[in-house]
Formats: C-alpha cells, structure tokens, sequence
C-alpha cells in the first residue's frame, strides 16, 4: 500500500486491484474521498489510522461514485462518526431511492451498504478538503454519477474510474445505456482540457502522462464502437477476475454454474455474442490460465492480482 501527500496533509492512498484508492484529509475533522471495499473494511481503517486521524471524527466523505469498491466503507464510518456525505446528484438519488441496480451492486453481486447521503454535488461545483478547493466536474460513462475533482493552483487532478494509467474502467452499457461509450469520449474530452500535471486515479498509481492515458482510453472506446465484441471481451475478462478476487478463490468445478446465475454474465455473452455461454467462459479462462492471471490449486481458481 503506497501513501503519497499530495497537497499539505492531504493523503492518497494507493489500494489494490479490488478497492479504489483514496484520500485523507487529516484535521480534527477528517475528510475523505472514496472508501474503499467493504469486506477489506479493517485495511481501510488501519491505513487511516496510520495517519494518525481518528475516524470517529470524520467531517464529510465524499464519493466520487457510487460503484462498491469507491462506497463500500462510507456507511461503517458514517455510522462511526455522523459525517456528511457528498457525491454528484445521480448517485445521490441512486442512493436515496436504495436503486442496488444503477449502483450495480445487485448487477454485478457485489458487496455495500446504503448510507445517508447529505449533499448533492453538481458539475462545476466547488468542494473544499480542509483549504484546498476541488472543482466538481461530472464526467459519466462508467457511471452515471462520475465526478472527477481538479486543484487548479497545483494543477491536480483526482480522476477516480474516469481515467487511469495505462487501462480503462469497465463500461457497462446494459446498466449505464447504449449511449455510455459516447459520454466516456465527451468526459475524456472535459479532462483533456483542463491539462493537469498530475494525476490520482481510482485505481493504480499517479502518473503525469495525461495525454498518452487519455489517447490510450480513446483508443479503447473507439475500438469498442467499432466492435462490440472487444467492449463484451473486456467486460467478461475484467469481471470475472473481479468475482474470484472478491471471492478469495473459487470451486472450479461449479464457478461456471455461478456465474450463469448472475444477471451479467448471461445478459453480456446474449448481449455481445448471441449466446454460447459454456464457449465464452472457456475462452476466457484459457486466456487467463496461459497468461497466469489465473491459477489451478486443489479443485479451486485463484487470481495472481493482487488484492
């Protein structure tokens, strides 16, 4: 786990593949962006704890959506200490009207917990995180409620799931829209502009080579429009990995079983490959085990990611 202080005693805290990073504000009154996955809870609070910040006093929480690795300690810390908590109106009335499918809890089977959410953020609100002032900018796509927050005298930029180093979020049409390709490139376009020198993504590490991520999620989205069978692909590859890893391991012999229960993995290969259920989950797991992401060991998968 890797903190770095970006601005003064405002902390990002770099997670692995299974929770968003996230920040510290250490004060009296702590504040935080984004809370990390649910069941790795104790992890989240230990690494704030080490910052020497009592979370029992924290201030405001916010989102930058409400997907479960960016939500899933906000209603154990809430419950802890009172705070407020902010995140874009989407996902505020998402979270309002207990909607477990736009939030793709129930979609996707994966663990968080409703909260009260306080505050409800609009694009080109401004946000202060103890003396520093963030500006709110919406950016949809992966999710409705997407916000990315920019520190314009230091030019940084807190990108969450909007923008990543070297890979893209998972885009999810059949729960975000078939126009959620569309509004990622408008979204990559907003970040584009507002040339940041340093960027703080939802997951991996900072980089400052704005231009070759943005280049390289274009790229993806346009491959994407041009075939949708790459946006399906990529959406089993990264989920599937995904429900191991939440998992800890799985019965190899009935994780194919599992998965035809969810409501994503049959409405994916229906949606991007006229079904053949049994051929897709094949494929994809022959890949996996040739590349090593995935292991055998006694009857049951395991993912080399790291958690």
């Amino acid at each position: 786990m890797s903190v770095i202080e970006i601005l003064e005693d405002l902390f990002f805290v770099q997670r692995g593949y299974l929770n968003g990073n996230h920040f510290v504000y250490r004060s009296k009154e702590p504040i935080l962006i984004d809370t990390g996955y649910r069941k790795d809870f104790e992890t989240t609070l230990t690494a704030i704890r080490n910052l020497d910040v009592d979370v029992s006093h924290t201030k405001l929480i916010v989102n930058t959506h409400c997907h479960c690795d960016h939500v899933g300690g906000t209603r154990l810390i809430q419950d802890m200490s009172g705070c407020d908590v902010a995140m874009h109106e989407i996902g505020k009335h998402f979270i309002d009207t207990r909607d477990d499918w736009s939030t793709w809890w129930r979609y996707y089977r994966q663990q968080a917990d409703f909260f009260t959410c306080t505050h409800a953020l609009q694009d080109g609100d401004s946000v202060a995180i103890g003396p520093h002032e963030f500006r709110v900018i919406h950016t949809p796509g992966h999710s409705w409620d997407g916000i990315v927050l920019y520190h314009e005298p230091e030019r940084v930029l807190i990108s969450s799931d909007s923008l990543w180093e070297n890979d893209m979020a998972v885009m999810t049409v059949r729960v975000e829209g078939s126009a959620a390709c569309f509004l990622m490139l408008d979204s990559l376009r907003k970040i584009e502009s507002l040339a940041p020198s340093k960027v703080y993504p939802g997951h991996g590490r900072p980089f400052d080579d704005v231009a070759g991520a943005v280049s390289l999620a274009r790229a993806r989205l346009e491959g994407f429009l041009a075939d949708r069978r790459k946006l399906g692909t990529d959406l089993l590859k990264k989920i599937t990995v995904y429900t191991i890893l939440m998992n800890g391991r799985v019965d190899e012999g009935s994780f194919f079983d599992h998965l035809m229960t969810t409501h994503w993995f049959k409405e994916t290969v229906d949606f991007y490959f006229d079904g053949d259920y049994r051929k897709q989950y094949d494929r994809i797991m022959k890949s996996f085990l040739l590349r090593g992401i995935v292991k055998r060991q006694d009857g049951h998968l395991l993912t080399t990611v790291r958690p």
